[in-house]
């Protein structure tokens, strides 16, 4: 078994289709809000940590297994004073998902089900050790030499297992039961803000204007959202339209039109606070990508 490593901050992926590792942190500071690109699974081995995932609390148990899908902003909150935080954590490429996937069966449909995501799955007893032992394997087979043989088949392999013990899994956890407990009236409150803002981000947004919408005040509603979030309503929303903004611009709208579809209020304010976020001004950003597009069609 591989030794567990420590956390680091790094929120991209340096392979084109996979990442696996094994963390384990005795002293740790919170997870501070965030999306990346590509799937996220989490294994839970111990320690006692709360996740947010766009407008939703999840108390993360040993044994449950944590799926946030591409684009969605998330931060974590751990108490390692409480029990050691160790975890199996899986990053996996959505092209690399797609080509694991066949027509009959869409292994990404996991990470949703019926009204709701499914993002929290809480494995029975019986499944627990099949699923660390293949997060495990798929651990230690990241770490094998290229040109060993059999080296292109075994990692997918492994991972088309997972991803259908998960899959059962979520089959079976559907249903009011199996969504997330929100507790108290200003989680609740949180719940439709936040809801509220992923579907109004690209206008005038203020605290005002929201606490009037909520007939709420405004320090309330600034308190229970940075309480249960982690962070500002100001600063969800500007997370929010860089995150649909990067998409657009990767979808070919142009630079300026994208400022104004994601609610900036000048093109200047926009470009800075893309290149404060992801160090690229944005038509740098479209270069890399049509950069590594062109290096992947050349193979």
């Amino acid at each position: 078994m591989a030794r567990p490593t420590s956390f680091d901050r790094r929120q991209t992926m340096l392979r084109p289709d996979y990442e696996s590792q094994h963390k384990l942190d005795t002293a740790l500071e919170d997870v501070q809000l965030h999306h990346h690109d590509f799937y996220e699974l989490i294994y839970l081995v111990s320690g006692d940590v709360t996740y947010s995932v766009e407008s939703r609390v999840y108390r993360v148990m040993p044994g449950n297994m944590l799926l946030i899908s591409p684009q969605e902003l998330h931060s974590g909150r751990i108490r390692a004073d409480m029990a050691p935080y160790e975890r199996y954590v899986l990053w996996v490429a959505p092209a690399f998902a797609e080509r694991l996937s066949t027509r009959r069966t869409n292994l990404m449909e996991l990470f949703s089900g019926g009204a709701g995501r499914c993002r929290l799955l809480r494995l029975p007893l019986r499944l627990r050790k099949a699923v660390r032992d293949c997060m495990e394997a798929i651990l230690q087979e990241s770490e094998t030499d290229a040109a060993a043989y059999g080296a292109e088949l075994m990692a997918p392999a492994l991972m088309m297992q997972l991803f259908v013990i998960l899959g059962r899994v979520a089959k079976e956890q559907t249903g009011p039961e199996y969504e997330p407990e929100q507790e108290g009236i200003s989680a609740a409150l949180v719940t439709s803000v936040t809801d509220y803002l992923n579907l109004h981000y690209n206008e005038t947004l203020s605290l005002d204007r929201l606490a009037e919408q909520f007939f709420v005040s405004k320090y309330h509603l600034s308190h229970a959202f940075t309480q249960q979030v982690g962070t500002s309503v100001y600063r969800y929303v500007q997370k929010k339209r860089l995150q649909i903004a990067r998409r657009l611009l990767a979808q070919g709208m142009q630079s300026s039109r994208v400022c104004t579809q994601c609610g900036f209020a000048d093109y200047a304010g926009f470009f800075r606070a893309f290149k404060a976020e992801y160090g690229l001004a944005p038509r740098e950003y479209v270069t890399q990508l049509r950069q590594r597009d062109a290096a992947a069609a050349r193979g």
